[in-house]
């Protein structure tokens, strides 16, 4: 079984329930990253998301 990579905005902005969940992390780092930013107004470069967000599920 393939392994999925998700990040859960909630875990970084309390009030929002964004999540992403991709087989591919590439994928799911830039999704993050660009909801974060055009959401959010912050920026987290892919290995603060990848560090500090990701969970392997």
């Amino acid at each position: 079984m393939a392994k999925a990579h998700k990040l859960d905005c909630e875990n970084a902005a309390a009030d929002c329930r964004f999540i992403v969940q991709s087989e591919n992390e590439e994928e799911a780092i830039e999704l993050a990253g660009n909801h974060m930013r055009d959401v959010h107004g912050q920026d987290y470069s892919d290995e603060e998301l990848r560090t500090d967000h990701l969970q392997v599920v």
